[in-house]
C-alpha cells in the first residue's frame, strides 16, 4: 500500500482495505443478500397466515350464528344444529392451535427487521471502504431480524 502524501500509513491501513475482494465487503453483500431473501420469505408467510386466519374463523363465526338461530327455529333443526355447532367448534380449535393470526404478526414483525438489515447492507455498501463498527451494526441488525420471529423486537 502506497503512502499518500500527508497520511501515514497506519492511517490508511486503519481504513481497511476497498474494492470488490474486501472481506467485509464480501460479508455485507452476504448478509445484503441473506435479508433480501427472508423478506421475501416473510412476506409469503405473513400473507399465508392472514389468509388460514381468514379462512378458519371466518367459517367459525359463521357456522356458529347459522347453527344457534337453526336450533332456536325449530325442534326438527336441533340435530343440524348441533352438527353445524360442533363443525364451527372444530374451526374454532383449529384457529386457535395453529395462532394463525400471531403468526402472522410475527412474520410482519420479521420483514420490517430484515428489511431493516437489507437498508444497512445497502448502505454499508455504498461506503467506499467498510469499517469494523459498519460491521458491528449490521450483525447486530441481523441478530435483531433473527429473533423478531420470537416476538422480540430487537429493542431494550
Amino acid at each position: 500500500m502506497a503512502e499518500t502524501p500527508g497520511e501515514p500509513r497506519a492511517v490508511l491501513r486503519a481504513r481497511g482495505p476497498a474494492g470488490p475482494d474486501c472481506p467485509l465487503r464480501v460479508e455485507a453483500v452476504r448478509l445484503r443478500d441473506e435479508a433480501t431473501l427472508r423478506v421475501r420469505r416473510a412476506d409469503r408467510r405473513a400473507l399465508w397466515w392472514a389468509v388460514v386466519d381468514v379462512v378458519l374463523g371466518f367459517p367459525a363465526a359463521l357456522l356458529a350464528g347459522v347453527s344457534g338461530a337453526a336450533g332456536l327455529a325449530t325442534a326438527d333443526a336441533r340435530v343440524p344444529a348441533a352438527f353445524l355447532a360442533l363443525l364451527s367448534a372444530g374451526l374454532a380449535a383449529g384457529a386457535g392451535f395453529l395462532r394463525s393470526d400471531t403468526r402472522c404478526v410475527a412474520n410482519k414483525r420479521a420483514r420490517r427487521a430484515w428489511a431493516a438489515v437489507q437498508d444497512e447492507a445497502a448502505i454499508a455498501l455504498a461506503h467506499e471502504r467498510l469499517d469494523d463498527d459498519m460491521m458491528r451494526v449490521l450483525v447486530e441488525k441481523r441478530q435483531a431480524a433473527l429473533s423478531a420471529y420470537e416476538g422480540e423486537d430487537g429493542t431494550g
